[in-house]
């Protein structure tokens, strides 16, 4: 009677081991129709799917946070990190992705607090630029100055580039050095240091000669003296 409860069990293993690794075969050549299509919301479903039957150390879960926030997805790109991160607290370009999709729902306080953590990790200008523009969003002043001031210290490589609005139908994309030194001039007016913040305005034009917005809050400094 023993060896024949064994040999059910086996059975009834075998067969759900079987069944998991036919769904899981299904739901991978669904993904991959699903990508070539460029049919995400049929992809999301799928790596759901993956993820579900793969077990929580699915490495799907950061094929989907990437989805979602290429679909600007931001909520649920926020809960996926949320979960990955308990067990990658370190790697950077899912930290990035938290912050950005924090700031772009308007939960400026965490998305600080994830620049913060990321400015330890890296030391990274690009992330102090970042920090003390929601810094400043938060009318943290001090905070802000203190932060681009850092950024301003830190090497640059040259190869970020900030999009300011210039109106509704104009857009400048800026060099990062320019854009903290912007910046640091809107910042300095906060804290009405304005002889601070012209010198601020003055090196972002020379930095970038065409910088509209620098040349306006210089042009309107001049002008009150």
């Amino acid at each position: 009677m023993k060896n024949l409860l064994y040999i059910l069990t086996f059975i009834i293993t075998v067969t759900a081991i079987s069944q998991t690794t036919n769904s899981l075969n299904l739901e991978k050549q669904k993904l991959k129709q699903a990508l070539a299509y460029g049919d995400t919301n049929v992809a999301a479903s799928s790596m759901l799917s993956i993820i579900t039957l793969e077990g929580n150390k699915s490495t799907y879960k950061d094929s989907l946070a990437y989805l979602y926030f290429n679909k600007r997805n931001y909520s649920s790109c926020f809960l996926v990190l949320n979960d990955i991160l308990k067990n990658k607290p370190n790697t950077i370009e899912l930290l990035e992705m938290q912050a950005i999709s924090l700031e772009s729902l308007g939960a400026y306080g965490k998305a600080v607090e994830v620049y913060e953590n990321l400015l330890a990790k890296t030391n990274n200008n690009y992330h102090a630029y970042k920090l003390a523009g929601l810094q400043l969003a938060l009318k943290k002043f001090e905070d802000a100055y203190v932060s681009i001031k850092k950024a301003n210290q830190l090497p640059d490589d040259g190869t970020i580039k900030i999009t300011f609005q210039v109106n509704k139908n104009y857009n400048q994309n800026i060099d990062l050095k320019a854009s903290i030194a912007y910046l640091e001039g809107i910042i300095a007016l906060n804290l009405e240091k304005n002889k601070d913040a012209k010198l601020s305005f003055e090196r972002a034009v020379q930095l970038f000669p065409d910088f509209v917005l620098a040349k306006g809050k210089l042009e309107s400094l001049m002008s009150d003296e």
